[in-house]
């Protein structure tokens, strides 16, 4: 899978760009046919606190999958992205399952 990572405002560093590579990749476990990745990470001011968001969005065949998530990493972020693409995945492949046996 190609996974293409964007930094708005910010330049990511080394590390976090492997670690999305890394977690991104996992979810070819739980779907194969994944095409491409496309991460978007922005700084938010919210008054004191700077939010970390990660919008996620992943092509596969006949569909596109999008999450949005905010923490206070972009590590958090994109871990429970992760966990709702994986979600999302599951459920889309149990879909296209069950129409193909009708």
């Amino acid at each position: 899978m190609k996974v293409h990572t964007q930094s708005v405002h910010f330049t990511a560093d080394k590390k976090l760009i492997a670690f999305i590579q890394k977690k991104l990749s996992k979810l070819d476990q739980f779907f194969d046919r994944i095409l491409s990745a496309d991460v978007i990470l922005k700084l938010e001011n919210s008054g004191q606190i700077k939010d970390k968001i990660a919008e996620v969005r992943i092509k596969i065949p006949g569909s596109v999958l999008y999450v949005k998530e905010t923490s206070k990493t972009f590590e958090a972020s994109i871990d429970s992205a992760t966990d709702a693409l994986k979600r999302q995945l599951l459920r889309y492949k149990e879909k296209m399952r069950l129409t193909n046996n009708r």
